[in-house]
């Protein structure tokens, strides 16, 4: 999927999150963004729903933040599954893919005639830095 051009404010959410060392929320986003005169929370969620749609930022509906794209070349969402591992000490975010959790998911969504239109899977626990 190539991702069209970007507005100045879906520039300036994308860019706010590829330089974040975590999720962000979309209030966050705001406070990051005032100098460059974001004023209100509408203007992020316009920007983010975009990039949603883009595939070049995930929502992480556990903790309602958001991260960019680990691999927004690989167009993601074709995989139909993506998921995350989430740190609750440092907050670190993992995004992977994995082609036997795909495969299974999707054979019971296929055995219930099921029509999913996203899928995200969250795990949610201490990565490696923090449980040592």
């Amino acid at each position: 999927m190539t991702t069209p051009q970007l507005t100045k404010n879906q520039s300036l959410v994308f860019d706010v999150l590829e330089k974040a060392e975590g999720p962000l929320s979309a209030y966050t986003i705001l406070d990051k963004l005032r100098d460059h005169g974001f004023r209100a929370p509408l203007q992020v969620y316009r920007a983010l729903e975009k990039l949603l749609e883009y595939g070049v930022v995930h929502r992480l509906e556990s903790i309602n933040s958001f991260v960019a794209c680990a691999h927004p070349g690989d167009d993601c969402h074709s995989h139909g599954i993506v998921a995350f591992a989430i740190c609750e000490s440092c907050g670190q975010v993992m995004e992977f893919h994995d082609h036997e959790v795909d495969h299974r998911l999707m054979g019971w969504v296929r055995g219930q005639k099921f029509k999913p239109e996203k899928t995200t899977i969250e795990i949610r626990g201490l990565c490696e830095a923090c449980a040592a």
